[in-house]
């Protein structure tokens, strides 16, 4: 039985783990955490992800976990509601579910047979490849042969690092950090948020289990560590320094917590997204996505490079790319549109951007009758030509 090593028992890394041991691999999965992370904004399965999760049979789950949160409110210094827009109508097509991240992620686990085999609290050191296989170093246990490597370790994947060479060849900061925490004892229906000029302040009930988020436009920060949680304490604290609203009291709870993810926002962009038998999945390869996109994009490149997997390694990771890269092309400037649209630069950008979100959902509507109008003026297709879909668009049999 073919061997393959996942680093990363994330979103991608279970999704592939499953997938891979469907295939017939022998599968182990190594994550430098202690244990799953249950923090984290809450992200989307949507588009072709549904079917990758319909067919893993964990979407009644997905489902039964999102966050049913509706409507998106802009307020005020003082709370006030400036502007309000149902995110489900305007930005989310029906299948689409919103869920926390942890959910996600916890879900995706579950899923994955029990015959894999998971190393919490360990990491891959050393990779040495040859024509035959992979060899890997871990930061305990034994030294083992695999015949495929995968990266799911994120955007400072360490698998990346190894065999693809240093971070900063591949990350570009794009301008925006984001830090998150849990707000216990928090209530509420709505995802709020807050703006002042380069900076906002969200808080989302997220099923329950509510988050603050900070989202703030600086240059990249010298020296910046994202594994240093008192200097991601100050950074926060200096920068939203005078800030109205209820950002006082957020600002105590940054103070006292010890779990607050804080990261730039960045993009990877590897030319390549494998090396011989060691490849790159989810934002190890490519981060495009700073709201909801890259977990679906993970789940659709992980089942995509399984499915690719079929023979040759060297040769499957090269189809996996072909077949993936387009999709996440297309999300090359969500990162751009989300930045203007949450975090307007300037108070007049927060005014227009109050006032254009209203608008959306009488666009989305106009589009929509638009598109009806146009499909009725053609003439009827053959159910055979209507029946074709681009490769691309579908997942796989």
């Amino acid at each position: 039985m073919r061997k393959a090593l996942i680093s990363g028992a994330g979103i991608a890394g279970a999704t592939a783990a499953y997938w891979l041991a469907k295939v017939g691999f022998e599968v182990t999965v190594v994550e430098q955490a202690g244990t799953l992370r249950s923090s984290g904004s809450p992200i989307d399965v949507r588009g072709p992800a549904v079917e990758v999760a319909e067919r893993m049979g964990v979407m009644a789950r997905i489902r039964d976990a999102d966050t049913r949160v509706h409507d998106m409110v802009f307020v005020n210094s003082r709370g006030r509601a400036v502007s309000r827009v149902n995110m489900r109508t305007t930005w989310a097509e029906p299948a689409d579910v919103e869920l926390p991240r942890g959910d996600l992620a916890a879900i995706l686990r579950d899923a994955v047979p029990d015959d894999v085999e998971f190393q919490f609290a360990n990491s891959v050191q050393a990779l040495a490849q040859d024509a035959d296989g992979v060899t890997a170093e871990f930061a305990s246990g034994p030294t083992r042969r695999f015949d495929v490597v995968l990266g799911a370790d994120g955007a400072h994947s360490a698998v990346r690092a190894l065999a693809f060479g240093p971070e900063a060849d591949y990350l570009k900061h794009l301008g925006v950090y984001v830090a998150t925490l849990p707000l216990d004892g928090e209530t509420g229906a709505d995802f709020v948020m807050y703006n002042t000029p380069g900076r906002a302040v969200a808080i989302h009930p997220a099923n329950g289990r509510p988050i603050a988020a900070f989202m703030f436009r600086t240059p990249q920060i010298p020296q910046f560590d994202h594994r240093d949680l008192e200097q991601h304490k100050r950074l926060l604290c200096d920068a939203y320094a005078g800030a109205g609203w209820r950002v006082p009291e957020l600002l105590d709870r940054v103070r006292a917590t010890d779990d607050l993810y804080f990261d730039s926002v960045s993009r990877i962009q590897v030319p390549v997204w494998s090396r011989g038998r060691i490849g790159l999945v989810g934002d190890a390869a490519s981060c495009v996505s700073l709201f909801g996109d890259g977990s679906s994009l993970a789940m659709i490149g992980a089942f995509t490079v399984a499915d690719s997997l079929h023979g040759d390694i060297p040769a499957g990771l090269r189809a996996y790319e072909a077949r993936h890269r387009p999709q996440r092309a297309a999300k090359e400037n969500s990162v751009a549109h989300a930045t203007r649209l949450f975090i307007p630069a300037t108070w007049a950008g927060i005014a227009v951007r109050n006032v254009a979100v209203q608008l959306i959902p009488a666009a989305n509507r106009f589009e929509r009758a638009r598109s009806r109008n146009t499909a009725s003026a053609r003439f009827v297709r053959s159910d055979h030509d209507e029946c074709q879909h681009s490769a691309h668009d579908r997942i796989g049999r």
